[in-house]
């Protein structure tokens, strides 16, 4: 296995200006700093030993080539502690102050904070270290680029936002590996499929176009296949990090409104990495993946169900990321809370975990399940109290 355990659990670690020029700042949202310990803890309890976290690089870049980790510290206490192994998010969304995403200097920057984190977890953890240079480029890139959801609130420039954090993710990677050589990368991006609205054949060829080449763009980048002079190779793709949520297919044209769980259009999510697969070879690892509300404890079993599926095609899918494995406020106004995670917060009680009991018996069932294909198996069960 790549990692300590076969599941992970993903701590969202979204940080930047959202659609209202609002800042936002989910690990400080869900107090995760605050509890990183406890956290750990209840992971390691019921049998996952690996998570996703993040490093903030607006609070860790501090201009002028000066680096503050003392955000960083207490995950990195707590994973010694848990003997956890940790894959970095090093650009979840927000970037420092004044920088422009399209400049010049975007790469450098982004690849001087890179080293410094390599740096900085170098000196403090032991065993491989795991990184996601950008998180999800490709939503980044539509949601900043083309219609102006986050900051930089561009619209219209979708491609090239694109190929710009795919530059940076080049350098980043560069940077890591001239300072730890056996780093490893896992590349998360969604893995999305559309509906044509009808048989016409414009919009059977918009859709061909968005399967086939849009959904694999930033990957095809990373890897060399596509504007090679970036720079990217297969090395630097390394793990293809596939984030898939119930809402990840839809009709052309109606982004918002998912396929119902029973439209015949929508493709089995084997079949849908099975692509990834043919197109790259080499380990895949599902990067995220949840439901919400009373439908966590469903998606578990039914994720299960194509993993088997994966397993009897002989695809390597060497782990999957329940993400997030805490609730979360939503990014934009209104903020409700989403009941996303194995665990929801106590908003009047210090943002206190309270598990949710469903998805908790859903996975033990899943662990047990997968692991008769040599996967791990849960040591013992938690006891679900509020912290």
């Amino acid at each position: 296995m790549l990692f300590s355990s076969y599941f992970l659990g993903g701590f969202e670690c979204t940080t930047g200006f959202n659609r209202e020029g609002d800042w936002i700042d989910l690990m400080q949202e869900t107090w995760h700093l605050h509890h990183a310990d406890a956290d750990y803890r209840r992971l390691c309890e019921i049998g996952i030993r690996a998570v996703r976290d993040g490093i903030r690089w607006p609070l860790v870049d501090q201009g002028r080539g000066v680096f503050d980790f003392s955000s960083v510290e207490p995950l990195v206490r707590a994973a010694r502690k848990h003997q956890v192994d940790v894959v970095w998010d090093l650009f979840h969304f927000g970037y420092p102050a004044g920088l422009d995403p399209l400049s010049a200097d975007f790469a450098s920057r982004f690849a001087a904070y890179c080293a410094a984190c390599a740096d900085y977890l170098r000196d403090r953890l032991q065993g491989t270290l795991w990184f996601t240079p950008v998180n999800e480029p490709s939503y980044f890139s539509w949601a900043a680029g083309e219609v102006g959801r986050f900051a930089p609130y561009m619209t219209g420039r979708h491609h090239e936002f694109k190929v710009a954090l795919a530059r940076a993710a080049i350098a980043g990677i560069d940077a890591i590996r001239a300072r730890v050589p056996d780093a490893r990368f896992l590349n998360a991006d969604p893995l999305c499929h559309v509906a044509p609205r009808d048989e016409q054949p414009a919009s059977l060829r918009e859709a061909r176009i968005f399967n086939d080449e849009q959904v694999f763009e930033s990957w095809d980048m990373l890897c060399g296949r596509t504007l090679p002079e970036l720079g990217g190779s297969r090395a630097h793709l390394d793990v293809v990090g596939i984030n898939y949520y119930w809402n990840s297919q839809w009709e052309l044209g109606r982004e918002g409104e998912w396929l119902d769980d029973d439209d015949p259009r929508r493709v089995p999510l084997r079949d849908l990495i099975g692509s990834v697969h043919a197109r790259y070879g080499g380990e895949l690892v599902i990067s995220e993946t949840s439901h919400w509300g009373v439908h966590r404890a469903r998606w578990i079993h039914e994720l299960a169900d194509e993993v088997e599926g994966l397993f009897d095609a002989s695809v390597p899918l060497a782990g999957i990321c329940l993400y997030p494995i805490i609730g979360m406020f939503d990014w934009h106004r209104p903020r409700p809370w989403i009941p996303m995670g194995l665990w929801d917060c106590d908003s009047e009680r210090g943002m206190c975990r309270q598990v949710h009991r469903p998805m908790l018996d859903a996975l033990a069932f899943v662990q047990e399940r997968l692991g008769r294909n040599r996967m791990a198996r849960p040591d013992r069960s938690p006891d679900g109290r509020p912290e």
